[in-house]
């Protein structure tokens, strides 16, 4: 139970963290994402710059909401005291996910890398809400553990963006790779990653029939 709590504790630090990092870089820094932009070259698409950046301001919103939705419905504290609640923001956390699969469906062709980088954004879209709807359909079935199992699949890809930019941080500033090289391995490599932290947490610490994370 205590590593349970540890590793609640620790996630909710990262969530708060990269959710409070987000909306100020995306929303007060950079709200025109100079930065981000610049490494878009040899796009085979025409940009549409004020269309793109309210899709991807949309994006980012509710990328935050979904992370924090997540977060709040794995306490079993906050379950047991108002399970209407945790009902209400799974759905948030559901209806979430769907609007940032869609918006990050309209900027995966314009991605930092061409085709196979986009390729990589379509198969995190058709992952991610067929997990998150599998955690739906556990739980209409009653079976509590294996909804668990699959939000702490599905929740992982909360950190989608997070990963990709360590991992393309590492390969451009590290290893001395071209950024947009850089960016494509990050997108493959946290496709690799979100499937198998999951997974490893599961068998580590979820029991067979009712998983906990807190209480």
């Amino acid at each position: 139970m205590k590593i349970r709590k540890t590793l609640y504790i620790l996630l909710a630090c990262v969530s708060v963290a990269f959710i409070l990092y987000a909306l100020v870089n995306n929303y007060l820094i950079e709200p025109g994402a100079q930065g981000f932009l610049s490494h878009k070259t040899g796009l085979k698409r025409e940009l549409n710059l004020p269309v793109w950046l309210n899709v991807m301001h949309v994006h980012v919103a509710f990328a935050c909401i979904a992370m924090a939705a997540g977060l709040l419905n794995f306490s079993n504290r906050l379950l047991e005291k108002n399970r209407k609640f945790h009902r209400l923001n799974g759905y948030v956390y559901l209806v979430s996910v769907l609007l940032v699969v869609l918006t990050s469906g309209y900027m995966a062709p314009y991605a930092t890398g061409g085709k196979i980088t986009s390729m990589g954004f379509n198969a995190l879209n058709l992952i991610w809400p067929f997990m998150t709807i599998m955690a739906l359909v556990q739980i209409k079935k009653k079976r509590i553990a294996r909804h668990r199992n699959w939000m702490i699949r599905s929740y992982a890809f909360c950190f989608t963006n997070l990963l990709i930019h360590l991992i393309a941080t590492l390969f451009y500033q590290g290893f001395g790779f071209a950024y947009a090289a850089s960016y494509t391995i990050g997108v493959y490599g946290s496709v690799v990653l979100l499937l198998a932290v999951p997974q490893f947490i599961i068998r580590m610490y979820g029991q067979p029939r009712e998983f906990t994370i807190i209480r």
